[in-house]
């Protein structure tokens, strides 16, 4: 197990003793290819993890734990390597040419990217809302019973069941209860993007990732989201990209600050924010660059 970050101490010469002994904790562990701060229990787990697209080396070394039951925000400059990383989760770089990827990343112990892995079994595990709503061509009702569908519950008294359910999870049933059957394109785009939740949480999964989820919405659908995320963090691992400093500021359990394709800093929202170790870092936070 990683050594929590020791606490810093009042005591001047304290505070410097410490502080040398956290950094020199944190070298040997990025020397290991382990991630500079232990989460509470790993959900996800990156080791020396390397992707190149092409010729260009896009994510560099990178090592690092997700925590289970918890929101994660991955920030940090555009072209940073966020996105990047959120796909090596579920796989979804595949679906690229001209990918190589080199190291782990173990999802529940498993290393995702092995070769024997079913793909829709990882994808399973993971509800991906992305930057803009996707709703399907169809119904609001039977967005949310595709999945389902898919993974053979037919009865219809049991759809109706599963339907309610996850609207009411991403608190979209009062607003739509009464339309059903109406086509899911006719909801606002806020309503698109909690229906998309809804849908993903239908089929059980796991963990939710998010690529920049509430960037396309207004202010209120925004806040309604992040709401979403809050309530939900106690049954999913949640992993959010987010180039909003204010959204992880305010959600965040664990941030992760990523730069030129390599993990700077990582830790406790709290920690990182008050306190972050790295120059850049606080260089990041304080507006110098974005």
């Amino acid at each position: 197990m990683i050594p929590n970050l020791l606490r810093v101490e009042k005591n001047e010469d304290s505070t410097v003793s410490r502080l040398h002994i956290q950094k020199e904790m944190q070298n040997e562990n990025k020397e290991k290819g382990e991630p500079a701060l232990s989460a509470n229990k790993p959900h996800i787990s990156v080791r020396n993890l390397n992707v190149y697209l092409s010729k260009n080396h896009i994510l560099k070394n990178v090592s690092l734990d997700i925590p289970d039951k918890a929101i994660t925000c991955i920030i940090g400059p555009s072209g940073c390597g966020k996105t990047t990383l959120l796909k090596t989760f579920n796989r979804l770089l595949q679906n690229s040419t001209d990918v190589k990827i080199e190291g782990e990343v173990l999802v529940d112990g498993e290393n995702i990217h092995g070769s024997k892995v079913e793909v829709e079994n990882i994808r399973k595990k993971m509800g991906l809302l992305s930057q803009r709503p996707c709703p399907l061509p169809m119904s609001i009702y039977d967005n949310i019973a595709y999945g389902p569908r898919i993974h053979g519950i037919r009865r219809k008294k049991t759809l109706n069941i599963i339907v309610e359910k996850y609207l009411k999870e991403a608190g979209l049933w009062d607003e739509v209860k009464d339309r059903l059957k109406s086509p899911a394109n006719s909801l606002s785009i806020g309503q698109q993007q909690r229906l998309c939740m809804a849908r993903g949480l239908a089929v059980k999964p796991e963990i939710i990732l998010g690529d920049e989820a509430t960037s396309a919405l207004d202010p209120i659908s925004s806040k309604k989201i992040e709401e979403l995320f809050v309530k939900l963090r106690d049954q999913y691992s949640i992993v959010l990209v987010t180039h909003t400093l204010r959204q992880a500021r305010r959600i965040a359990d664990y941030v992760i600050f990523m730069y030129l394709g390599e993990v700077v800093e990582a830790g406790p929202a709290s920690e990182i924010f008050s306190n972050p170790k790295e120059k850049l870092t606080k260089e990041y936070l304080d507006g110098y660059f974005s």
